[in-house]
């Protein structure tokens, strides 16, 4: 966790992501991932940066510890630590639970971070399940002002070849 921090801190990097594995979803699995989770937000806080934590969809990582917003929330709560965040990732969110625009209002003061990608394939975010031009834009007027990240696995193999749904998404943060 140290290395991380350090690493991190060397680049310039706000965040750090702290993840939560695949566990039985036990008490003790809970108990130890806030441990965790206290630890990486002392060293974090020390160099100036946050912790993300990210709900993970179950059925591309089964087991996974964390894989509700409202059990991030949660922990967020518990622990209250200024420097811990929510990583909102739509593509998880809208496989696990979906309503995405009214989960992400209710948990803005705990985000960190936005990340996207389509659904159901992860692919480029232009089409799938989500409107991510009103989703975006519904972002922004809830107040959202931070960049957002797109994690996704290009469609064809070559990011360059799927940039077309840049610009689109660009318009509908501004």
């Amino acid at each position: 966790m140290a290395q991380a921090v350090d690493y991190g801190a060397e680049i310039g990097a706000a965040n750090v992501h702290v993840m939560a594995g695949r566990t039985d979803g036990g008490d003790a699995a809970e108990r130890a991932y806030r441990e965790t989770l206290r630890h990486a937000c002392d060293l974090a806080g020390a160099k100036g940066m946050s912790v993300l934590i990210e709900p993970i969809n179950r059925r591309d990582v089964a087991g996974y510890h964390l894989a509700h917003v409202e059990h991030a929330a949660e922990i967020v709560e518990a622990l209250g630590r200024d420097n811990l965040k929510i990583m909102f990732d739509c593509y998880h969110t809208q496989i696990m639970q979906g309503d995405l625009t009214e989960r992400f209002k209710t948990h803005l003061p705990m985000v960190g971070h936005v990340q996207i990608a389509a659904v159901p394939d992860r692919g480029e975010p232009d089409g799938g399940e989500i409107c991510f031009e009103r989703l975006l834009a519904s972002f922004a007027e809830a107040g959202w002002s931070a960049p957002v990240g797109a994690e996704y696995k290009p469609r064809s193999g070559r990011t360059e070849d799927g940039l077309g749904w840049l610009a689109p998404l660009r318009a509908a943060l501004a």
